[in-house]
């Protein structure tokens, strides 16, 4: 007789998850950051898509296919990644809020609503890939089970019983808790449990909400 685990799959050991979807999220980052402005970028302009791009090579060199294999360098240029994408979008987000408040923003509006467009996006997939490199000490540690205290609490992990056996949290997963705290401005149906996860669901609510209630306040005013 096959006995079913005892344990859910997210807290068992498994082969890793696949980078894929993280990698793409990555570029498109890269994408969104380099189409914005000069006057919006991080300068040089040139300096952070270099950067990112060369960490994710590094990335993908360790892990090319699955998040299986624990380096600790592999491990800081992860965050390092993350953190280059996130304080960028933050900066651009300040440059962005400060140009409008000072009335040094473009009266076009397309330009205007594309520039707060790419920031938005940014801001949801940055956070996105922080989400999931820090919960649980990050992909390569989840396939390991080596913390059985999640930072977020899915609802497949409160409701095993609505959830296949073998389901366990992925990128997707964590792009859509990203997108949905910066659409709702707060925690849907997945709940943050960890202090950091608290503070950082805030801080990607707060530019947010600051790039979005500005943008689009200016923009109706110039087209009226």
């Amino acid at each position: 007789m096959v006995h079913e685990p005892t344990l859910p799959a997210w807290r068992r050991e498994t082969p890793g998850e696949n980078r894929a979807a993280a990698a793409l999220a990555i570029i498109a980052a890269i994408v969104l950051q380099a189409v914005l402005p000069d006057r919006l970028a991080v300068r040089p302009v040139w300096v952070l898509p270099v950067l990112e791009f060369a960490a994710l090579i590094g990335l993908t060199v360790v892990n090319p296919i699955r998040m299986s294999r624990a380096h600790p360098v592999a491990r800081v240029g992860g965050l390092v990644l993350v953190g280059l994408i996130i304080v960028a979008n933050v900066v651009s987000s300040v440059r962005l809020v400060q140009a409008i408040l000072d009335g040094r923003a473009s009266n076009d509006p397309n330009s205007l609503l594309g520039s707060g467009a790419a920031i938005y996006l940014t801001n949801i997939v940055g956070f996105a890939l922080l989400y999931w490199e820090l919960d649980r000490g990050g992909p390569v540690a989840r396939a390991g089970a080596r913390d059985p205290h999640p930072d977020f609490l899915f609802p497949q992990m409160a409701s095993p019983e609505l959830a296949p056996p073998d389901w366990e949290p992925t990128f997707v997963d964590y792009f859509y808790v990203s997108f949905t705290n910066a659409t709702a401005f707060s925690p849907t149906d997945t709940l943050p449990l960890s202090v950091w996860a608290k503070l950082l669901m805030a801080l990607q609510s707060a530019v947010a909400l600051g790039v979005l209630a500005l943008v689009i306040a200016r923009a109706i005013n110039i087209l009226g």
